[in-house]
C-alpha cells in the first residue's frame, strides 16, 4: 500500500546528522489529513484515496461541498486531493493519517505549485547564454537572437522564448526524509521543494526504483 499524506511548506532550515554533517531540511507541517472518500475499480473506474487537510469555515465551501463533509461527518477541510493508489484495503473513510506515516530514511516524491515569477527572458527562464557586451550590440546583450532562418520560414512550435515563469506544478522526486515528527505533525525533508511558504505540497511514496547507494543510507538511518 503507497502512502501519502498532505502538507503545507513551513520553510527551510539546517539539522546535523548521526556523523555531524550540516543537511539541509524543508520543514513540511504534514497532515493531520482526513480520508475523505476511497475509491475502487468496481464503482469508480480506479482506485484512489481522497484526503482532506486543514480546517475551514463552513460558509466559505460551496453547497455541495459542505454536503458531502456533513454526510461524512467530516469537519470542513480546505484542501482536497486524491492519490492514486492500486490497494485501497487499508483506508476507511474518516481515518486520520499523521506524519507518522512515512519515517526516517524513507524516499518521497513531492508535487506542488511553483513560485509564480511573472514574465521573464530567455536568460532567467530557459538558461541562455549573453550576448556580446561591445561593438555595438550593448542594447541587445539579454535578447534571444535569431528564432529561424530560411528553413520552414515561421517560428517552430515548442522554441524557447521569453514568457511566464513559474506558477506550475512541479514534482520533485526521491526526496530523502531525514526525520518525522508525529507529535508536532513534522517532516524534515532533505533539499528544496517547490511552492512558496505556506504553499500546499503533495506528499508520496516515490515510484523510481532507489539506488543501492541510497538504499544503504536509508538502512543505516533507519538503524540509528
Amino acid at each position: 500500500m503507497s502512502k501519502s499524506i498532505i502538507g503545507k511548506k513551513v520553510g527551510m532550515t539546517q539539522v546535523f546528522d548521526d556523523k555531524g554533517n550540516l543537511v539541509p531540511v524543508t520543514v513540511v507541517e504534514a497532515g493531520p489529513c482526513v480520508v475523505t472518500s476511497v475509491l475502487n475499480v468496481e464503482k469508480n473506474g480506479y482506485s484512489a484515496v481522497q484526503l482532506g487537510f486543514g480546517d475551514v469555515a463552513e460558509k466559505k465551501l460551496l453547497k455541495a461541498q459542505a454536503g458531502f463533509f456533513k454526510k461524512n461527518n467530516i469537519a470542513p477541510k480546505k484542501v482536497v486531493r486524491e492519490f492514486r493508489t492500486k490497494d485501497v484495503t487499508g483506508y476507511t473513510v474518516g481515518q486520520e493519517i499523521k506524519a507518522d506515516v512515512f519515517k526516517a530514511g524513507d524516499y518521497v516524491d513531492v508535487t506542488a505549485i511553483t513560485k509564480g515569477k511573472g514574465f521573464a527572458g530567455v536568460i532567467k527562464r530557459h538558461n541562455f547564454g549573453m550576448q556580446p557586451r561591445t561593438h555595438g550590440q550593448s542594447d541587445r546583450m539579454r535578447a534571444r537572437g535569431s528564432s529561424g532562418g530560411q528553413g520552414p520560414q515561421k517560428v517552430l512550435k515548442g522554441m524557447r522564448m521569453s514568457g511566464h515563469l513559474g506558477n506550475e506544478y512541479v514534482t520533485i522526486q526521491k526526496l530523502l526524509v531525514v526525520r518525522a515528527d508525529a507529535d508536532n505533525n513534522l517532516l524534515l525533508i532533505k533539499g528544496s521543494v517547490p511552492a512558496v511558504k505556506t504553499g500546499t505540497l503533495l506528499i508520496s511514496s516515490t515510484l523510481k526504483k532507489i539506488p543501492v547507494v541510497q538504499e544503504n543510507k536509508a538502512a543505516k538511518a533507519k538503524k540509528k
